[in-house]
């Protein structure tokens, strides 16, 4: 359900506090001040200083360069490809610019490559074609095979589908598995199937489209993700169901790096994080996904820096190799120690802030959906203060599912309290949602998701305008106080003083 019932609202005009036209007349020059110790919740949105420095010119001018640089270098800034590489050398000049210490996050992986179409056809008990890209997809880190056999499903109607060693009791040798997607890891459910002598593995989906999913590492066996229908197909066939399923794929090892950059000044032991992916597939230029949330904290990193005092450090990290199965980010997580790891107070993750025909979502962190993972405490009240935000804005949001299709699973498992925003992608909007955001119902919210379209012409200014926002005052707010998220409060004794109309030694009215 939205979080208002407003409907659409018209834009209110956006308060500018008296520091920043104090400034601005000044010629721009001074340093602003940050307000310690405010409280989220206790401010209002228009009181925000970040946000007003977060514009529209300077999101369009970090678009336009990494489009640019798509342009230049073979349409794409996919994982090893000169247009990754140009891209990170021009985030690490903005945030030297800005006065950051940039640095390359290096790691090692396995490189996934999928060679030629995967092929899922039903041979009995009628022959039926499905369609690669429609009907179903090959799942990341999916095995190369060429399996026929019968195709048994596993219990089907749970859950938990495929998620014991027990639920392939008797499961026929050389067999095709038919699993329904639940409340395991896709990798488990493979390893289970191979276990008990599958030749190859079906994962049906548990909402609209085809489940594009991975496998973490190199599967024994061939998988594939499938749509609802597709899975209800197979399994409407009954005990003569025979399958053929084919994936030509192949893993090489490979290294790739992150960029990651954090504020001169705050604890070192509360760190805010906040990360965008900075690759795309190589199928196109990858504007919306993910352009628009890199050059969100790109502009934002840079405006924090003309702000001193802030409590807390933020990190800003720009991952590598999103596009292969969350590969920058899970690594990164994956080499802190206890002690790093415990300083991380939340995460907040922006990927794809500027869809077409857009919506205003937040990260369920409530864990209220269907279809999302298990968030970590302090998690809802990262979902409440965007709530808070926008309502204030007279902006309708919706919750959004944490399904782990994005940088913050890696974090999330790791018990670190996550968050963020989302323009939606590959889900279709309704008519109710036109009422909220305009646009199109029975079109997806990105119809150029992952395509050669998602570029400059194709993206949404304003969603990218009001998501941006959202950013700045998530960043501004936790830089100064999470209390609500980890139960630590400030350490100046501006905490304690703090008043709506003030911010640091400057009155705001």
């Amino acid at each position: 359900m939205p979080t208002s019932p407003t409907g659409r609202s018209p834009r209110p005009r956006r308060h500018v506090p008296p520091t920043v036209k104090r400034l601005a007349s000044a010629g721009a020059s001074a340093t602003l001040v940050l307000g310690l110790g405010l409280a989220p919740g206790t401010a209002h949105a228009d009181e925000a200083v970040l946000p007003t420095l977060v514009t529209p010119d300077g999101l369009r001018e970090h678009i336009e360069n990494l489009s640019t640089i798509a342009e230049y270098n073979g349409g794409n800034r996919a994982t090893n490809t000169p247009g990754y590489d140009v891209a990170a050398d021009y985030v690490t000049d903005q945030l030297k610019r800005a006065g950051y210490r940039p640095k390359r996050d290096t790691y090692d992986y396995e490189l996934w490559e999928e060679h030629s179409e995967a092929v899922l056809t039903q041979l009995a008990p009628e022959k039926r074609e499905f369609a690669p890209g429609e009907d179903f997809v090959t799942m990341n880190y999916s095995g190369a095979g060429d399996a026929t056999g019968a195709g048994v499903p596993v219990d089907y109607d749970s859950t938990d589908s495929g998620c014991t060693a027990d639920d392939f009791a008797g499961f026929p040798e050389g067999a095709i598995a038919v699993i329904m997607r639940g409340s395991c890891s896709f990798q488990a459910k493979t390893a289970n199937a191979a276990e008990a002598g599958a030749a190859g593995v079906v994962v049906a989906n548990n909402v609209e489209g085809p489940l594009n999913g991975t496998v973490s590492e190199e599967s024994a066996i061939p998988v594939v993700g499938a749509t609802t229908a597709t899975g209800d197909a197979l399994v409407a066939a009954g005990d003569s169901l025979e399958l053929r399923l084919k994936v030509d794929a192949s893993v090489s090892e490979r290294t790739s790096y992150n960029i990651v950059a954090e504020t001169k000044g705050g604890a070192r032991d509360n760190v805010v994080m906040v990360g965008a992916h900075l690759d795309s597939v190589p199928e196109g230029p990858g504007i919306n996904d993910n352009a628009s949330g890199t050059a969100a904290i790109l502009e934002t990193a840079q405006q924090l820096a003309k702000l001193e005092g802030q409590n807390n450090k933020v990190r800003f990290a720009f991952w590598g190799t999103e596009e292969q199965g969350l590969i920058g980010s899970t690594k990164y997580v994956e080499g802190l120690n206890e002690r790093r790891r415990e300083r991380i107070a939340l995460y907040l993750n922006f990927d794809m802030l500027g869809s077409p025909n857009f919506g205003r979502f937040i990260y369920d962190g409530r864990g209220e959906l269907e279809g999302s993972l298990p968030p970590p405490s302090g998690s809802g009240a990262i979902q409440k203060m965007f709530e808070d935000y926008y309502e204030q804005r007279g902006l309708v949001t919706e919750p959004t599912a944490f399904s782990g299709r994005s940088d913050y699973s890696a974090f999330m498992e790791a018990g670190i309290a996550s968050g963020g925003l989302f323009s939606g992608g590959d889900a279709t909007k309704t008519e109710q949602q036109v009422e909220y955001y305009g646009g199109t119902a029975g079109q997806d919210f990105d119809p150029n998701y992952h395509t050669a379209q998602d570029d400059i012409d194709n993206i949404n200014w304003t969603s990218l305008d009001q998501l941006s926002d959202g950013v700045a005052h998530a960043v501004e707010t936790y830089a100064e106080s999470t209390l609500p998220v980890n139960g630590v409060a400030p350490r100046t004794r501006s905490a304690q003083e703090f008043r709506a109309d003030r911010v640091g030694d400057l009155w705001l009215r």
